[in-house]
């Protein structure tokens, strides 16, 4: 592996002038489970690496109690989502991803932040975000901005990200009320690999425990991009959730799909199981409401 200088600031305005005055020679790493296996392979020889991790706040998990908005510092790591009880109570769909990625130890180090930076079509920890409608936050040279996170995505292993930007935040918007939500990494086993499938499905039901009044289906693995599936949103909205219903909408969400054959599974099956996945994560969601 080639030799490379590793540099520690301490505030993000600090990393970002270190990755501008090295220009290309220089990239960011946080958790590194992906950075370093791309130089160990030789897709990535920087000179200079920028660290990401010494940063104060970057790894901080609050809820605004004034907006209710939640806020996940990119530094936030999979276990750090995983062990903790508001991600587990109150955004289950995150939890239920986060529990699935790698291994212990690698959700130990590997944060959020960078897998979605990653921007790999099989990425957990998108989907629920996305169903969740949450948004980025990253500053650069040009500035700080925000964006929402579909957007962020632009083909496999791209994002919108310009040379220099640091992805600081992730915001997800206060849940409406009687809102329940669920994700699957649906895969041939229960084993440390890549998901054929990812579905995350978030319900909100009127007063009367009955109809929707929003609905939200993501899919991962289903398009370069994660893939919201809009037309089976606007199916269920003002709809009586029931078991019909959500098998209805899984079959118009595996319509919207784009799944395609690979190594890992034909694109019938993976769309059969779109079908399938969705219902059941509907069902999911009505559970965890009642």
């Amino acid at each position: 592996m080639k030799n490379f200088s590793y540099l520690m600031p301490e505030t993000i305005d600090e990393a970002i002038s270190l990755l501008e005055s090295h220009g290309e020679k220089a990239g960011y790493i946080a958790g590194g489970t992906d950075v370093m296996v791309k130089i160990k392979e030789g897709n990535l020889s920087p000179e200079y690496l920028v660290s990401l991790k010494h940063i104060p706040a970057m790894n901080d998990l609050s809820l605004d109690r004034e907006n209710g908005e939640l806020h996940i510092g990119a530094l936030t790591t999979h276990r750090m989502l995983e062990k903790s009880s508001l991600i587990r109570l109150q955004y289950p769909i995150l939890h239920d991803a986060v529990i699935n990625i790698g291994s212990v130890q690698i959700r130990n180090v590997a944060t959020i932040g960078g897998n979605l930076v990653n921007a790999v079509p099989s990425a957990d920890g998108a989907i629920p975000l996305i169903a969740m409608d949450a948004r980025v936050r990253f500053r650069g040279p040009r500035g700080e901005q925000t964006e929402d996170l579909i957007k962020f995505f632009l083909g496999p292993g791209r994002n919108i990200l310009e040379h220099g930007e640091i992805l600081t935040e992730i915001i997800i918007p206060p849940l409406l009320p009687r809102s329940g939500s669920a994700y699957i990494k649906f895969g041939r086993r229960a084993a440390m690999e890549l998901p054929l499938l990812g579905v995350g499905v978030l319900l909100s039901l009127d007063e009367d425990m009955k109809h929707c009044t929003r609905a939200r289906i993501c899919l991962g693995v289903a398009a370069p991009t994660p893939l919201r599936a809009l037309e089976a949103e606007k199916f269920l909205s003002g709809k009586v959730v029931d078991e019909k219903t959500l098998e209805e909408a899984g079959r118009i969400a595996g319509d919207e799909s784009k799944v395609r054959d690979s190594i890992r599974g034909v694109a019938w099956y993976r769309k059969e199981m779109v079908n399938v996945q969705v219902k059941r994560m509907g069902m999911k969601c009505l559970e965890r409401i009642k």
